[in-house]
């Protein structure tokens, strides 16, 4: 099936060029000129004021970013469905080069960083979970689709309306394309069971993006007690436990989420005596606690869901990571996060610095996270590195 490329153009303003031949994938309504005839969701080009070709994006006239380009040539070009079926299978083939051993869980499509704005795809198993953030992907999602399968994965589910940070109204519902998958999904990270749930689960029904993360965590678990919070179903608790740990305890508001961590503790253990799950708000959980942890995972959800509410998710990453701060065993360790896309690297560090200094402890940084290599980030558009993270050794 071909997708018919309208030839309307986009032009931009004089002088207003530069990011876009500096492959940088957003075009902003500021930087617009002329508009060109087309509905939400089409294809169109991206010329400059002297109409020479930059590229081709899908159109989005209802928001602040009124373009989000997928190719940057200046050169004409038919994009049909093989044009999309191409684009993922190169994502496919880097996804086989730096997905490890006894996994089968990874994200197959990350957006800008596979060249492919507006669309999320995250297998477990043989199960692929597509995301259609916005129109543009709405309309190709049948080349999307074929690409997927393309990549040998059997089972497609469409979610589109609980927990994802669509960009645009996307009129397709949830739900299975053709053939149905019983949930829950078994499958492994690094040889590790987890149950998912991409029915129900949050996000796509799993937190892909910590796999590495998590893996260190194993690294230092061994023969420590370590607190998991805003655990959800229990993934750096499954690493602890594996790693040897002596007592972990996973802390979440959600009676299912801890329903689920437990489910996985004894999917990978006969003995589970050494897990407790607590159904219980983090902050009020850490200033009860007397259990003198030696590791403690902050990995709260996305405080700041848009740039307005940076002001509030400072303070609320702050006052988390304080409370740790003054709750940590002398020489103890924190693994603290954000996922926020608004709050960038600098942002983060400067929030725990604040939280070190009002704890009056000595806090080192032994390493900084970041997302894993199946979250690519296009160098043109550092917006894409949205989770960082660091160790903390605190004295």
């Amino acid at each position: 099936m071909n997708i018919q490329v309208k030839l309307e153009s986009l032009v931009l303003k004089s002088g207003r060029e530069r990011s876009v031949i500096n492959r940088h994938p957003w075009i902003f309504s500021g930087a617009v000129k002329q508009l060109p005839n087309a509905a939400n969701g089409e294809i169109i080009k991206v010329v400059t004021n002297h109409h020479e070709l930059l590229g081709y994006g899908f159109f989005s006239p209802n928001s602040q970013i009124t373009c989000r380009m997928f190719e940057f040539t200046n050169e004409e070009l038919i994009i049909n469905e093989q044009y999309w079926i191409d684009k993922i299978k190169r994502a496919w083939e880097l996804r086989k080069q730096v997905i490890p051993a006894e996994t089968n869980i990874f994200r197959l499509l990350h957006a800008e960083g596979d060249f492919l704005p507006g669309v999320i795809v995250d297998v477990y198993d043989d199960v692929a979970v597509v995301q259609l953030l916005i129109k543009g992907t709405e309309a190709i999602r049948e080349s999307i689709y074929n690409g997927i399968k393309a990549c040998g994965i059997t089972y497609l589910y469409i979610k589109t309306k609980q927990n994802t940070q669509r960009l645009e109204d996307v009129g397709v519902e949830s739900g299975w394309v053709n053939d149905i998958k019983p949930m829950p999904i078994k499958a492994k990270e690094y040889g590790n069971y987890f149950l998912v749930d991409v029915e129900t689960g949050q996000k796509t029904g799993f937190f892909i993006d910590q796999r590495e993360n998590r893996k260190i965590l194993g690294d230092y678990a061994n023969g420590k007690k370590v607190l998991n919070t805003f655990s959800y179903s229990g993934g750096f608790s499954i690493y602890a436990l594996a790693s040897g740990a002596t007592l972990v305890h996973s802390v979440d508001s959600s009676k299912e989420a801890i329903t689920l961590c437990n489910q996985n503790v004894e999917a990978n253990f006969t003995e589970v005596h050494k897990h407790s799950g607590f159904t219980e708000d983090v902050f009020e959980y850490l200033k009860q606690t007397t259990v003198d942890y030696d590791i403690m995972i902050l990995d709260p959800p996305a405080f700041a869901k848009n740039a307005k509410a940076v002001a509030n998710a400072a303070r609320g990453y702050k006052n988390l990571n304080l409370i740790a701060f003054k709750k940590i065993k002398s020489g103890g360790l924190i693994f603290t996060f954000s996922c926020s896309q608004h709050i960038d690297r600098d942002l983060f560090r400067k929030i725990i610095f604040g939280a070190a200094a009002d704890a009056r402890r000595n806090v080192r940084i032994i390493k900084q996270f970041t997302q894993p290599e199946d979250h690519p980030v296009s160098i043109f558009h550092p917006e894409g590195e949205y989770l960082k993270g660091l160790l903390l050794q605190v004295e």
